[in-house]
């Protein structure tokens, strides 16, 4: 397996719950296929660098773990049918 990062940005006018809810939805998909998460970081609501679908805030979750490649591209394809989530970044550490 091989260690990730994910940095990931959450609309920051959700609820705490519903940004928990996303938190906990991509922590159990690598947990329930084989992953393991090393750390969540929530670095908490930031400017962003350039407005984002109208959007000048985001709260930002930096999430490192290890996973197969196949594994990544599962969590690439769900990071895309969010809602709530803004952008995402997968790096291999």
């Amino acid at each position: 397996m091989t260690k990730y990062e994910m940095l990931y940005i959450l609309d920051a006018s959700l609820a705490d719950e519903a940004k928990e809810s996303i938190i906990k939805k991509f922590e159990s998909l690598v947990a329930d296929n084989g992953g393991v998460v090393e750390n969540v970081d929530r670095w908490g609501v930031k400017k962003l660098q350039y407005p984002i679908n109208y959007k000048t805030e985001g709260y930002y979750v930096l999430m490192t773990f290890e996973a197969a490649k196949t594994l990544v591209e599962e969590i690439k394809r769900i990071a895309g049918i969010t809602d709530g989530l803004i952008r995402r970044l997968i790096t291999k550490r």
